[in-house]
Formats: structure tokens, C-alpha cells, sequence
């Protein structure tokens, strides 16, 4: 059976709209729904957690969709590894939807204006482009970034369809009364004019007022060495480039449980 997604855009003029990145709406009526936390480069435990997903998600005769919830690259070793593995399909019966992190933000800013998109660099990017066997120290030593022969050797070690892939992903996913988003949601704020910074940024007052939210918000973004459940809030990020470990929430009708791995 297909998976089908509706593409959520926005009704105002580009110029002016809360979000000017794709959201879309997942179905919620027979299938099941899981979760995972902050990649951040770590492919020994995003394999690890994908086949406790899928060894999981067997046992149930419908469709199932695990939601990615951002931050794929950076700080772990692998982030071209990772991304290359995440543009795969899964197995029959399975679909990944991977949403937008701050460190894909990054990573695309980067990539667009090296010499404006140094933060990167300071966050887990100098790891990243080590993935792609790239000594972007050295490069910076040798001619520094603003020359065109620097954004050319940039250009040249990231692929092309991971630059696609990065570009293409969505901030926010919703099925009936879950939203998926990468960092939280501003409290107070209508679903659609959530702000995309806020989608992919945001910590108080949504870390605070979370547990109050009138929907379950399931995000990464803020670490913690245990997945962490406060009323209508539920985080996963277990800060896997420290602990080695990845977290999953399954969904399935009103009941909900955490996978774990290894």
C-alpha cells in the first residue's frame, strides 16, 4: 500500500509568509508512526535504530513512516555517510520522511556563501566536511574562503543529490493531533503561522509551556541522555554523538512506546 503526503503552502504572498519551507501532513488512520531523535553523523546507531524499527514495525499489517526529526550531520564522524544512507528507501511496507534540523540549515548557508556561513564551522560543520575528506583548515590556511578556487573545492566534494536532499527537506510534519518538528513549536502560535527559525531554533518559552500544548509536539533539539516525556511534549535527541545511542517513539492509534539502541 502507497503512503501518501499533502504538501501544506502558504496562502500569503512569499515576502510575507511565516514559512517559506515546506510542512506536510501525514496520514494518522491505519498506520504507524515512528520517530527518531538528533543524528548528528552517527551511522553505526542510525542503523542500529532502523533495525529495531523495522524488526518493531513487522509485526503490524499496514503502512509504516518514520519521521527523522533534523540534525543529521555535524559532531559525529559520518554526515556524508548519514545523508547518503538517509536519501535511500527503506524496506518494502516502510517510508523515511526526514525533516529539516538547524544543522542542515547551516550546512545549506554554508554551502551557499562560505565566507557568510562560517558559524557552521563552529557547530559541528569542520567534522561534516571531514566526512567527504575534506581539511577545511588547511583550505582556509592555503587561500582562506573567498577566492573562487575555495568554493569550487567546497562545491566539488559535496554531491549533488545530497544538496538536493538538504534543500528539499520540510520543517514541520502533521498527523492528526502530532506535529513533528525538529526544535518546538512557539506557544500561542496557530500551526500555519508558525515561523520556520522557530521550527528549527526554538527552546523557551516552548520548553516550558510544552507540557500544556493543546497537541503532542515530538521534536529532537534540545539533548538529553533519555527521551524525555513532559505532558504534550516528547524529545528525542539523546545526544547521540556522546552517548552512541538513538531513541524512537512509535505511534500506533492513541498508544505510544520508546524504542531504544543498541
Amino acid at each position: 500500500m502507497g503512503i501518501g503526503f499533502l504538501l501544506l503552502r502558504s496562502k500569503k504572498p512569499a515576502a510575507k509568509a511565516a514559512s517559506l519551507l515546506p510542512r506536510i501532513v501525514l496520514p494518522r488512520n491505519d498506520v504507524v508512526l515512528y520517530a527518531v531523535g538528533d543524528v548528528h553523523g552517527m551511522l553505526d546507531p542510525l542503523l542500529a535504530i532502523e533495525n529495531r524499527i523495522i524488526r518493531d514495525g513487522e509485526r503490524f499489517d499496514c503502512p509504516k513512516i518514520v519521521v527523522m526529526l533534523g540534525d543529521y550531520v555535524d559532531r559525529g564522524r559520518d554526515s556524508a555517510r548519514v545523508l547518503e544512507h538517509l536519501i535511500q528507501p527503506m524496506p518494502q511496507g516502510f517510508r523515511r520522511v526526514c525533516l529539516r534540523g538547524n544543522h542542515e540549515a547551516a550546512m545549506l548557508s554554508f554551502l551557499r556563501a562560505p565566507q557568510r556561513g562560517l558559524g557552521w564551522l563552529e557547530i559541528g560543520g569542520e567534522a561534516t566536511l571531514s566526512s567527504y575528506g575534506l581539511d577545511i583548515r588547511q583550505l582556509m590556511r592555503s587561500g582562506g574562503l573567498g577566492s573562487r578556487e575555495a568554493a569550487s573545492i567546497i562545491e566539488s566534494v559535496v554531491p549533488e543529490h545530497h544538496r538536493a536532499f538538504l534543500q528539499s527537506l520540510p520543517v514541520m510534519a502533521v498527523g492528526g493531533d502530532m506535529v513533528f518538528v525538529h526544535a518546538g513549536i512557539r506557544p500561542g502560535v496557530a500551526l500555519p503561522k508558525q515561523r520556520d527559525r522557530d521550527l528549527l531554533m526554538i527552546r523557551e518559552p516552548f520548553l516550558t509551556e510544552g507540557p500544556r500544548l493543546p497537541v503532542t509536539v515530538v521534536h529532537g533539539h534540545t539533548p538529553s541522555i533519555v527521551p524525555v516525556k513532559l505532558g504534550n511534549r516528547i524529545c528525542l535527541d539523546t545526544f547521540a554523538y556522546s552517548t552512541g545511542r538513538l531513541a524512537a517513539l512509535r505511534v500506533r492509534g492513541n498508544r505510544g512506546a520508546f524504542l531504544h539502541a543498541p
